[in-house]
């Protein structure tokens, strides 16, 4: 019946048009000039659903046949423009970068776990590779200077908020000068020990304050030191005394949070800010819920931690349970810290 030969001529006038936007034709202008009129025309006529449109298109493919076939540049639909790359040369500009040097690529939301395992592996084989197997973690304010830096503040102090400001980091820096005796002390033991496995490595955030002061200790006794510094919208930068080669930047905090503490065997608080107190709860999280094994969390300054954190109080109101506190231990110089350390893996016998 004709209703149904023109419903057959449409398709086949479909299947048709569509083969040929994607067949591979030479850019001749002639022939893509009529295979855009074809395109008009077949758009045109194939509505009207007639046995005429179907002979019309019959008679369009079959001179479509006639002409001849320059296979090179996929044909697009009329009135839009075939790139000049498609039927160019290749040139050495034009080559696409490895995947894993295309930085582009590499920042793409859908590779955000490729950049956790290579922001997990770097540290790990590098430490690995120095023989690093255990570290005592440093923690503490960023804001320290050491005394000959405050003594230099007070001196320079032109008013008397420079003053007050300089006099305050004067106090602090019994605290930076404190943190680098300890770094020194464990220097002193690791020199001690030709056997890497009862070495106890300095490792800190790679900033300044409390960071730096515990680098600097073991940097001076000759020690290595490692810092595992993060990227931050006001840029940190690594402090002068970690090892070079141990010198690590990370842009994810949980990665980086992960290398504290998977050889950690200690973990030392001095007064800090909130980073230090994000460390410190992660911490007590994970060995009260049993994620981690025990270990020495040590926090330094009794008076300063009892007040700032009422630790007591969530005893009395049953949100931790009393056996919780035995995660803690309160010291008040480097050398008790050391001395709880030394006591927990009994490095005396």
């Amino acid at each position: 019946p004709p209703a149904d030969l023109a419903v057959r001529l449409r398709s086949m006038a479909a299947s048709e048009s569509a083969r040929r936007r994607s067949e591979i034709v030479r850019v001749n202008p002639v022939r893509f000039a009529w295979q855009a009129i074809q395109i008009r025309m077949e758009n045109l006529m194939r509505p009207l659903a007639i046995p005429f449109a179907g002979g019309m298109v019959s008679a369009m493919v079959l001179f479509s046949m006639l002409v001849p076939t320059y296979p090179v540049v996929a044909a697009r639909t009329m009135l839009e423009d075939v790139p000049t790359a498609l039927y160019q040369e290749p040139t050495v500009k034009s080559v696409a970068p490895f995947a894993f040097a295309d930085q582009e690529f590499i920042d793409r939301p859908e590779t955000r776990g490729i950049r956790f395992q290579l922001e997990l592996q770097k540290a790990d084989l590098i430490l690995r590779e120095n023989d690093i197997d255990h570290t005592i973690v440093v923690f503490g304010s960023a804001r320290f200077v050491s005394r000959e830096k405050a003594e230099k503040m007070i001196a320079e102090a032109k008013s008397d908020t420079e003053t007050a400001k300089a006099l305050l980091a004067l106090k602090n820096s019994a605290l930076y000068e404190s943190a680098r005796e300890f770094g020194q002390m464990v220097a002193r033991h690791n020199l001690m020990h030709s056997n890497p496995k009862k070495r106890l490595h300095i490792c800190t955030g790679g900033g300044p304050g409390i960071m730096e002061a515990a680098n600097r200790g073991a940097f001076e006794t000759g020690d290595l030191s490692i810092g595992l510094n993060i990227s931050l919208p006001r840029e940190q930068t690594p402090n002068h005394y970690i090892t070079p080669a141990l010198c690590f930047r990370f842009h994810y905090f949980a990665l980086r949070k992960m290398h504290f503490l998977l050889r950690a065997r200690a973990i030392v608080v001095y007064p800090g800010g909130f980073g230090s107190f994000d460390e410190i709860f992660e911490v007590l999280t994970l060995i009260q819920t049993k994620k981690m094994k025990p270990l020495p969390v040590i926090l330094v300054g009794t008076e300063h931690w009892k007040s700032i954190v009422r630790f007591d109080l969530l005893v009395e109101q049953g949100l931790i349970d009393a056996s919780d506190m035995d995660i803690l231990t309160f010291v008040d110089s480097a050398e008790d810290a050391w001395d709880t350390i030394q006591h927990w893996y009994e490095f005396g016998n």
